[in-house]
């Protein structure tokens, strides 16, 4: 079955598909602000489920596009098509950037809940695909803003976690998950805090500190909808913070329950064009 409005979250983007039993509304506007509140002593194992139970059942397709926006308002535009398929055994991401000829490029995304995690990337021409170096995975199709890392939500998986408060993001009570990885995690990122809806355990809102350089990285998530139990949202936007220009990842279609097998995400699937 199709659908026209699917989440992504390089994760967180959304890599990953959130069943949920609760509803609430869109967010209502894009200029939306944080309002802080008390701390609260939340149960973190109940504030880690949804996102977690998002990776495990993570089953679908989706095209779209990849928008970058300058300082001078002008659009360039890349279309994308998007497989995951969901744990236990590894969190897989399949990227495939169908135009204009000239940034073509598959990538394939592997993510294990032990915190190991490859990439392989291959472009039109090339006999076999590369495992892409780990001081690349902060590039990506449109430069930094969506990096190849950002595909995946391995702050999930970090073993330092902590709630830090609930606060109030325009119209939406969210819990706020602070991840912090340790020596084992592969990442670029120093911090990543995650503005989680209470009611749905749905990302709205996320900032990602970049080791060194201390540059925030923002995306914010709208037009959230559920489709079959499915939460999802149809664009996510990035920005990094005190920086012009954004990036926007815009979901124009998909399958929700899309029955991806093994030989989907099979290596070899990279050099074909």
């Amino acid at each position: 079955m199709s659908f026209h409005h699917s989440r992504l979250m390089l994760f967180a983007l959304a890599v990953s598909a959130l069943p949920a039993v609760a509803s609430a509304a869109d967010q209502s506007s894009p200029a939306l602000h944080l309002h802080t509140t008390l701390l609260v002593k939340d149960d973190l194992s109940s504030v880690l489920l949804r996102p977690l139970e998002r990776l495990r059942h993570a089953n679908y397709r989706v095209t779209g596009r990849l928008v970058s926006v300058d300082a001078n308002g002008v659009r360039t535009s890349y279309d994308i098509t998007l497989k995951v398929h969901g744990l236990p055994a590894a969190l897989r991401v399949f990227i495939a950037i169908n135009g204009p000829a000239n940034v073509r490029e598959h990538v394939l995304l592997i993510s294990h809940p032990d915190g190991q995690t490859s990439i392989q990337i291959a472009h039109p021409g090339d006999a076999r695909p590369s495992t892409l170096p780990f001081d690349l995975w902060t590039r990506g199709p449109l430069g930094s803003s969506f990096s190849y890392e950002d595909f995946l939500e391995s702050q999930y998986f970090w073993h330092n976690q902590s709630v830090l408060q609930t606060t109030k993001y325009g119209v939406r009570n969210c819990d706020v998950l602070k991840s912090v990885p340790t020596a084992t995690d592969r990442t670029h990122y120093a911090e990543v805090r995650t503005w989680l809806d209470r009611a749905i355990g749905f990302p709205v809102y996320v900032e990602k500190t970049l080791k060194g350089s201390g540059a925030v990285k923002e995306y914010t998530y709208y037009g959230l909808r559920q489709t079959e139990g499915v939460w999802s949202a149809s664009q996510v936007e990035a920005k990094v913070r005190g920086a012009a220009g954004s990036s926007l990842l815009i979901i124009q279609g998909g399958t929700v329950h899309a029955k991806l097998d093994d030989r989907e995400f099979d290596p070899v699937q990279l050099t074909k064009f």
